[in-house]
């Protein structure tokens, strides 16, 4: 912590300059100087667990239960993914506590999930007294190793007079350039000791760290010159879209250019889904005419996406057609799976306006029409029989085809992992940013319920639909329990087809039907549901769906509703993994 040298005059004498008035110094603890930095920081809700070396911060929290919501989750994976939830839907920094030992190590999936996808995070954990560091103590975990690969930055505080300063410096670091989760572990002396508070100043700069790399001119002009000469420009755009509030200016972007555009599973919600130049999702379970094409364009421009393996299926086959423009805030992502002819570097925010003013204004119906042609290939294969089925048997994409209509695509639609997580995205209309709600580098079963609740915290006034399957809603179930007393409205739609569906697809499809330890018993959900006071319904029958989902949708408070779908149904699209993406499967 930076500290100024004040020095009296050699003479004595009175300065001809007041000196600046000192600021005002109180005697405050840690714990109390963690607090302040919230509060200073804009945090209004935070969640968490309380534990024996995190005590005395919880101690001081009694005292802010006016100006700082605390919400008791029942796991602390369960606090995690639920800061998770609450940072994506409110574009804000989410909070997490947690003890030592197994408070922490339960966070770091929390913690990897969130620096795959980019979530701004700051966790909080107790830690042991410093003079019983490296003793094996009572709880004691070497959490600063064990989080490193998967946190943007971690420091450990055994002196209370750097709380202030850490703590700016975890806020600035989270939420800045690439978002990433940060965790701060605070020794138990630290927390108590007292020590002469002088305010907070937030964190602005941090040297050796450059959240935005420089924007170089010389780039823009020549990502510019590709596209207007280009006759088959395509543009995938991912979640940076949405991480830098650059909505509105990738709508102006792609309709100035005229430019087909599809999304990573990401992305998804950062243009309107009915947008005429929104040709649907990328990946092994997106849409055919985007995975088809990608090998067709003559110009490929990635926005603020990076090249997932799920995205580009085989490297060696993958575009090898097209000249690559790449326009991403991180320089680590830039060629580290696909070669990019002109590197963008920097914030989508400011590198696209700069874009748009040297693209010509263009209309590719030709290019997109052949979008358009193979999108009804997909209809007819694929998507129809699987909105409007013949099977008694009642399909996850007429569930979500239903669940569009009633909400009008303004609802947050929050996903587990699994099949149901692929259909959702496949199907789910959205009208709004920060819509879309998932687990997506990581895979994270058991992400759904807590990052849901998360998420209705981030935002309030909104619907927020938690889609779940049997296998997902067992890992993290007792957060109903977080609902039961925090009251979180949440609807929680179990689309349940009595397997691990996806793996169980995967073993139907290249393992002979081999089902090996893929059936999957479930509790009575409505009794486990009722159990926690909260209502709740199951149904079979294609006759009951509107109205169930209706009921769902129009409760006060918070519903969980059973749906029983296909056994063996499986989603298509697919690529198959080792597969390029224009092999892709419709059956």
């Amino acid at each position: 912590m930076e500290t100024l040298d004040i020095k009296k005059s050699a003479s004595g004498a009175k300065p001809a300059t007041p000196a600046a008035k000192p600021a005002e110094t109180k005697s405050i603890s840690g714990s109390e100087a963690v607090l302040e930095a919230l509060l200073a920081e804009g945090v209004d809700v935070l969640f968490g667990y309380p534990g024996g070396a995190i005590m005395p911060i919880y101690d001081a929290l009694y005292d802010y239960q006016d100006k700082l919501q605390h919400i008791l989750v029942r796991h602390e994976q369960g606090g995690i993914h639920a800061a998770q939830g609450y940072a994506r839907t409110s574009g804000k920094v989410g909070v997490v506590f947690a003890t030592s030992g197994p408070g922490a190590t339960n966070l770091v999936t929390g913690l990897a999930d969130a620096m795959i996808d980019s979530t701004p995070l700051v966790a909080v954990t107790g830690q042991v007294f410093a003079s019983l560091l490296g003793t094996d103590a009572f709880q004691e975990t070497d959490v600063i190793n064990i989080t490193t690969p998967v946190t943007k930055w971690n420091y450990q505080v055994t002196d209370a007079t750097e709380i202030p300063a850490i703590l700016a410096k975890a806020f600035y670091i989270a939420r800045t350039g690439r978002p990433g989760p940060v965790l701060i572990d605070i020794t138990k002396n630290a927390q108590i000791q007292k020590f002469d508070y002088q305010g907070y100043t937030p964190c602005h700069h941090v040297r050796s760290y450059r959240p935005k790399p420089i924007i170089r001119k010389e780039y823009i002009e020549q990502a510019a010159k590709l596209i207007n000469a280009a006759a088959k420009p395509f543009v995938l755009f991912g979640q940076g879209i949405i991480l830098g509030s650059a909505e509105k200016e990738f709508k102006a972007f792609i309709e100035k250019a005229g430019l087909p555009a599809a999304a990573t599973i990401l992305g998804l919600s950062s243009l309107p889904t009915t947008h005429p130049l929104h040709v649907g999702m990328l990946g092994m379970h997106g849409n055919y005419a985007p995975n088809v094409l990608t090998n067709e364009c003559d110009v490929l421009i990635a926005i603020g996406m990076r090249f997932d393996d799920r995205v580009t299926g085989r490297l060696d086959k993958y575009a090898k057609q097209a000249k690559v423009i790449h326009l991403d805030i991180d320089p680590a992502e830039i060629d580290k799976n696909v070669k990019a002819e002109v590197p963008v570097w920097g914030d989508c925010k400011e590198t696209l306006p700069l874009l748009t003013a040297l693209v010509e204004k263009k209309s590719h119906d030709e290019w997109l029409g052949k979008f358009r042609e193979l999108e009804k290939k997909e209809v007819e294969q694929v998507i129809y029989p699987e909105l409007n089925p013949t099977s008694e048997q009642l399909t996850m994409g007429e569930v979500l085809k239903s669940l569009n209509e009633l909400t009008g695509g303004k609802a947050v639609i929050v996903t587990d992992v699994g099949q149901h997580q692929m259909v959702a995205c496949r199907y789910a209309t959205f009208t709004d940013t920060k819509s879309n709600v998932t687990s997506g580098g990581l895979g994270t079963m058991g992400f759904g319920l807590p990052a849901a609740i998360g998420a209705k915290y981030g935002a309030p006034d909104r619907t927020v639909v938690a889609i779940i399957g049997d296998g997902g809603i067992q890992m993290t179930i007792q957060e109903l329990g977080t609902i039961m007393q925090f009251g979180a409205a949440v609807k929680i739609l179990i689309l349940n087809n009595q397997f691990l569906g996806m793996v169980r697809q995967w073993q139907q499809l290249f393992n002979d039907k081999r089902y090996s330890f893929v059936n999957i018993t479930s509790p009575d959900y409505v009794a486990v549901a009722k159990g926690y006071h909260i209502e709740a319904a199951r149904i079979d029958a294609r006759a009951d769906l509107k109205t169930a989902l209706k009921t769902m949708l129009d409760h006060p408070g918070a519903y969980l509703l059973e749906v029983m779908v296909g056994k063996e149904n499986n989603v298509f699209p697919m690529v198959p993994q080792g597969c390029s993406v224009s092999e892709i499967r419709l059956s």
